[in-house]
């Protein structure tokens, strides 16, 4: 075969496949996409990412915050609302009460006789008269009115008396004849002869004269008042009683020895006990005329009484009466060694007997356990078993 047509037919097979791409080969066309990207296209894709993943969770915040917020400003304006709603509430039941609680003092003091309570408009024009009256009059210093109130023997201060009260009550005192008529205080009365000991405390109803398991504190003017006016028209009922059971016994028991005795009996305590008519009197004022370690046991024993308790009563009367103070019975010192029991001889305290302080108090005291007597016989109790030997 021909060298020279083999490679024309070469050729010709070779410009035919070139041909269609002749023109596009001519001008090169560049790539849109590259496989590879720069640091900087990287780096600046991830920080908008960041950015963006960042903005997301703010708001997310924010609108967490704005949704607690609202929640907590809610909470807050129902929690102020239950207040004023419990405010409200606790101001009126305190007002029903404190109205309640006056209708009961008032149905109380009407029934005892006694005079209404001022009200608080009535106190402030009479705290408006004592200043204007004392702005009236020379004033004096604390000390000097001291003075002049011990040289006229009068008590330097009263219980809860101001310095305008107190110097008011001074001048009333050196200028009898100008001063006002003192009205009488509350709870004391003009006495009555006809009373087996007369005294100047106001009687109570019998139905009020039960006495309190707590005794008041010394501080408590109205609560002492109360309560002497209660023992001593407890007292003062049962020697009525005993007097009209004196007086119904028939000559010839009166004349016997134990007759004879009885009428004694009543005779002492009526003397015994008006001791203590005059220390209840000054109790209100002056809370050491009857300390609280007597005064407690003699109306514990008044309350056993009233609540026909003998029984236990008497074992009161012998508590207070002997107590429980270790006495010295046959040989207290044997040998040389001291014996335990030895120590508690003498001890003072609340194991003292009160009845061996003073002889006023022994006679007491033993006056009102024949008054728990004779209140025994006239109230037998309603068990058997509180009678007394």
């Amino acid at each position: 075969m021909d060298f020279s047509k083999l490679m024309a037919a070469q050729i010709a097979r070779t410009s035919n496949k070139a041909s269609p791409s002749a023109t596009s080969s001519a001008v090169p066309v560049k790539s849109t996409t590259s496989k590879y990207l720069k640091r900087s296209e990287v780096e600046a894709a991830r920080e908008a990412a960041y950015l963006a993943e960042q903005a997301a969770i703010e708001s997310q915040r924010i609108a967490k915050a704005e949704k607690k917020r609202k929640q907590e400003d809610d909470d807050a304006d129902r929690a102020r609302e239950r207040e004023a709603k419990r405010m409200r509430l606790a101001e009126e039941s305190k007002r029903r009460q404190q109205e309640e609680d006056d209708r009961i003092e008032k149905a109380r003091r009407k029934r005892l006789g006694l005079p209404d309570l001022p009200t608080a408009e009535e106190l402030a024009e009479k705290e408006e008269n004592d200043t204007a009256v004392a702005e009236e009059q020379e004033d004096i210093s604390e000390q000097e009115l001291f003075a002049k109130l011990r040289d006229l023997k009068e008590p330097i201060q009263l219980f809860g008396e101001t310095h305008t009260q107190r110097l008011r009550r001074y001048y009333r005192l050196i200028n009898p004849v100008s001063a006002v008529t003192p009205v009488r205080e509350e709870g004391y009365i003009a006495p009555n002869p006809s009373d087996p000991i007369p005294t100047t405390l106001l009687p109570v109803e019998e139905i009020d004269m039960l006495i309190p398991t707590t005794i008041p504190l010394a501080t408590s003017r109205p609560g002492r008042l109360l309560l002497a006016r209660q023992m001593t028209s407890w007292l003062t009922l049962i020697f009525r009683a005993w007097s009209t059971a004196l007086s119904q016994r028939d000559p010839a028991i009166k004349a016997t020895l134990s007759g004879q005795q009885a009428t004694n009996s009543y005779s002492q305590a009526l003397s015994h006990l008006t001791p203590l008519y005059r220390k209840l009197e000054k109790l209100p004022s002056t809370p050491s005329e009857l300390p609280d370690d007597l005064l407690g046991p003699i109306c514990k024993l008044i309350r056993l009484a009233q609540e026909r308790r003998y029984v236990d009563a008497n074992d009161e009367y012998l508590q207070v009466s002997i107590g429980k103070a270790a006495w010295p019975i046959g040989v207290t010192m044997v040998g040389i060694h001291e014996r335990s029991a030895r120590e508690k001889i003498g001890e003072q305290g609340k194991e003292k007997a009160h009845i061996m302080s003073d002889e006023s108090t022994r006679k007491m005291l033993q006056s009102i356990k024949r008054c728990l007597s004779f209140a025994q016989t006239r109230w037998p109790p309603e068990d058997v078993g509180q009678l007394m030997g």
